[in-house]
């Protein structure tokens, strides 16, 4: 009778190929590594000179700057309202119908 036990071992990989792999892999990691750490030091750059001709320009026009400032926080100040009021519309209907209210 025969042997019904089946050899279920992978078969060794050769030693070469996964050195080749671990070689091409520690590669692309550096390379990723150098052209992330470039990518930041560009963006820094470019934020930090930003920053610079904003206060630049904030300092030569102050009272443009307190408008522009009043005016994002003003339409910031709308948004954060009407989302309010959207939130609060959405719980109403859930409860009744708009058009079922009583007058007083």
């Amino acid at each position: 009778m025969a042997d019904d036990t089946t050899n279920t071992a992978a078969p060794a990989a050769d030693p070469s190929l996964i050195d080749s792999a671990i070689n091409t892999a520690e590669s692309a990691l550096d390379t990723a590594i150098t052209e992330s750490k470039s990518f930041l030091s560009k963006a820094q750059e470019t934020l930090t000179s930003a920053a610079e001709s904003a206060v630049a320009a904030a300092k030569e026009h102050p009272i443009a700057a307190a408008g522009i400032a009043a005016g994002a926080a003003a339409a910031v100040a709308g948004a954060a309202f009407g989302a309010s009021k959207l939130m609060s519309d959405d719980t109403n209907t859930s409860a009744g119908s708009k058009g079922a209210k009583k007058k007083s």
